[in-house]
């Protein structure tokens, strides 16, 4: 007796109907995996609102020479002052100076070019307080809560705070618009 064999293959080679059927269902599984997992992928981007508030923008030149401006950035405040001469020249001249607790020069926080342009953010690094300008012993600001005395830079020169103040990321987009984030 002969036995017949079954094959899935058409006698020319070509794909069968059942060739089809497994192809068709294999990619609907796919489709569905993609359906379900996209969702939780989708989830754990960030909301509008918190992009909304990454980046702010800023033009500077509002800021007149001697003044400063507070704006607010991720729920912080935001310094943005334009320095005059006399500021320029006490800062780059204590770039040296001994009771820096964080060195750091004057250059280093603020870009080329832009030099008479300080942003920081407005929060003491010993508890977070807001510093208030021009009653420190350094022609800077003063943090009233606990004593801490930051120059006309930013830098923390006498009281129990850390840290300088601390820059954010920011650039200067076009012309004397800045943008923090």
């Amino acid at each position: 007796m002969a036995e017949s064999v079954v094959t899935n293959e058409h006698p020319e080679g070509d794909a069968t109907r059942r060739d089809f059927i497994h192809i068709a269902a294999g990619a609907a599984a796919v489709g569905a995996g993609v359906m379900m997992v996209w969702p939780l992928v989708n989830s754990m981007n960030p909301a509008a609102d918190t992009l909304a508030l990454s980046t702010v923008e800023f033009d500077t030149s509002k800021v007149a020479e001697g003044m400063q401006i507070v704006i607010t950035w991720q729920g912080k405040p935001v310094f943005v002052r334009n320095r005059t001469a006399a500021e320029l020249t006490r800062v780059i001249a204590d770039n040296d100076a001994s009771d820096l607790k964080e060195r750091q020069t004057d250059q280093e926080r603020t870009k080329v070019g832009h030099e008479p342009m300080l942003i920081v953010i407005g929060s003491c690094t010993h508890l977070g307080c807001i510093p208030t300008f021009g009653s420190g012993d350094y022609g800077g600001w003063f943090c009233p809560c606990h004593g801490s005395h930051y120059d006309a830079s930013g830098r923390i020169r006498k009281g129990p705070a850390p840290k300088n103040l601390v820059v954010p990321n920011y650039e200067f987009t076009a012309g004397s618009t800045i943008r923090i984030g």
